[in-house]
């Protein structure tokens, strides 16, 4: 008949109360050997506690939150009935053989099989033993609990750095758990044995090191190092060899330590009370680190890997989301657009004066979450021009003259909107859209010219189309009729919809030089400032021209500096002599 028995917590490095983040079975689920019951996580390590034989789960004995240590039951498992008794020592740890003849399990025959591994350890770590030639010896893998070929996610040292006895080399990622190699003792990296994508196993060279102070003792000892069982007590390159009651776990201390990425000062105890269990996210030290790096807070990214496990690949989803405006949804904070930003500040005004509050009008609360997306997420350059508008601006002027009495009215954009097509039909990389995830540019073929209208209500984008097919006047009868459509609130959606590129023109009312905002998903807008008369050196004395600051700003992602500059020069010769446009 099948046995009733105890999953207890193998060897984790002698630490206690480590929270219990996952349980990933439930009662009446059948389990096999070394499947996974409960994860365990510090801020080093993810690791599961595994099944020790296979079997039908009776009772589990823990939750989420709780805090255990080795040797805790975290399961009843109705064992199968061809399962063997020392099966219970499939994890290799002798303490769970130990407490299951506690638990009333007592067979003759599992003393006997829990010794052997423990006779027989001396010789493993022998065969990776270090040579003490010169002082330089060998850093090995020790236990991992009989996992082979477990890859290298991470080296955390370089040829030539100190490490301390204990310090990380390199980590290791198996489906089940993620560990760091330590180091057996203090020294200097002399050669590293091992990349990231390698595979390793227990006993495994990863790092050579000549070793401090302890390489004095070790060459003492000649006639130790020469018997095979005294060697093996005193050498501090590997691990202790497996005493009865305790199989050496390196791998799981090292793990459950917090050390300083220098190693200079001693490790950190975890402290299970410091971190909360429902606030561990589920991932390994190297993508705790991606992480870190790009500003993302692991509590709001969703794993997709097995038991839901962060992996990069869901960190960088999570930054494209963000990019596409939908940190939010992905549970990041109000106004952090999922990047870890600090809380807008909270200030009672009231008490430092007399205030009036007044609501955002519908439009302004549009423009302006769409104005902070494209500022926060698109990285902007700004490139500053002036052009000569001398000629440009006497045919304009006798141009309105000639057709007053048609009310035809020539502005300065109708001309920039059409130069701005002859500038992106010679420079198309301007005339495209990133998508959202920053990998693929569309170009297009197309030329819809936005204009930023300003109204009683907010700022406003209408869409003139087309302006490659239209003349000046045209662009500028229809510009004019968008834009007062804008002012009375009449625009609707599908006129705001479809631009290529867009020009903020501020000449109206004064300015020398800004930044416009790019308006997404464009790759480019063109500021422009008011017009000034301004001395210029013609090769023989000054001459007075009116200049027109151009400002061009633009997405780096996708636009250089050097394209910048010659898309806003041609602009300017355009604008110089608008007979250039016609060819």
């Amino acid at each position: 008949m099948a046995d009733l028995k105890e999953a207890r917590v193998p060897d984790i490095g002698g630490y206690d109360d480590v929270p219990v983040i996952e349980v990933l079975v439930a009662v009446g689920d059948r389990v096999e050997q070394d499947q996974g019951l409960v994860t365990l996580e510090s801020d080093k390590a993810t690791m599961e506690v595994p099944a020790p034989f296979a079997g039908t789960v009776k009772e589990v004995k823990v939750k989420v939150g709780d805090k255990i240590s080795e040797g805790s039951v975290v399961a009843m498992i109705e064992a199968d009935a061809d399962t063997d008794t020392d099966t219970s020592d499939a994890s290799g740890k002798p303490e769970a053989a130990k407490a299951e003849s506690a638990a009333g399990n007592e067979k003759p025959a599992p003393p006997q099989p829990a010794k052997a591994p423990a006779a027989e350890q001396p010789p493993a770590p022998a065969a990776g033993k270090p040579s003490a030639t010169a002082g330089v010896r060998d850093a090995v893998v020790p236990d991992i609990g009989d996992y082979d070929d477990v890859p290298v996610i991470e080296v955390l040292v370089a040829v030539g750095d100190t490490v301390e006895q204990d310090q990380g080399l390199v980590t290791l990622e198996s489906d089940k758990a993620t560990m760091e190699v330590p180091a057996p003792f203090a020294g200097v990296v002399k050669e590293l044995k091992v990349k990231v994508g390698d595979n390793v196993s227990e006993g495994s060279v990863v790092a050579r090191i000549e070793g401090a102070e302890a390489a004095a003792p070790a060459k003492a000892s000649p006639a130790q190092a020469a018997a095979p069982q005294p060697a093996d007590k005193t050498d501090d390159t590997v691990a202790e060899p497996a005493s009865p009651g305790r199989k050496p776990d390196n791998i799981a201390q090292a793990s459950m330590e917090r050390r300083t990425p220098g190693g200079s000062e001693p490790p950190v105890r975890f402290d299970a009370d410091a971190v909360m269990p429902d606030k561990v996210p589920y991932a390994s030290p190297a993508v705790r680190l991606f992480a870190r790096e790009l500003g993302v807070d692991l509590l709001r990214v969703k794993g997709s890997a097995r038991g839901g496990r962060i992996a990069k690949e869901d960190v960088q989803q999570f930054v494209k989301a963000a990019l596409q405006g939908g940190g939010a949804a992905a549970g990041a904070p109000a106004g952090g657009g999922g990047l870890n930003l600090l809380p807008w500040p909270k200030v009672d005004f009231s008490k430092f004066g007399e205030t009036e509050e007044k609501p955002l009008s519908r439009i302004q609360k549009i423009s302006g979450a769409n104005l902070a997306r494209n500022w926060a997420m698109i990285p902007h350059v700004t490139q500053h021009d002036d052009a000569d508008v001398t000629e440009l601006e006497a045919l304009r002027v006798a141009l309105n003259k000639e057709n007053e009495k048609a009310g035809i009215k020539l502005t300065m954009l109708a001309f920039l909107m059409k130069g701005s097509v002859a500038a992106l039909q010679k420079y198309p990389q301007f005339n495209a859209s990133l998508d959202a995830a920053g990998e693929t540019l569309t170009l297009k073929k197309y030329f819809h010219i936005g204009f930023a209208a300003d109204t009683p209500n907010g700022l406003v984008v209408p869409v003139v189309r087309d302006c490659d097919r239209k003349g000046v006047i045209e662009i500028a009868q229809e510009s004019a009729a968008l834009a007062k459509k804008a002012r009375d609130g009449k625009l609707g959606p599908s006129e705001m919809q479809g631009g290529c590129f867009s020009i903020s023109s501020l000449g109206g009312i004064g300015g020398t030089s800004f930044t416009p905002i790019v308006n997404a998903p464009e790759v480019a807008i063109l500021g422009v400032s008011k017009s000034a008369m301004k001395p210029v050196w013609d090769g023989k004395a000054f001459q007075p021209r009116l200049a027109l600051p151009l400002s061009l700003s633009y997405d780096h992602r996708v636009i250089d500096g050097a394209a910048a500059a010659r898309f806003t020069a041609y602009l300017a010769q355009l604008l110089g002599d608008m007979r250039r446009v016609l060819l």
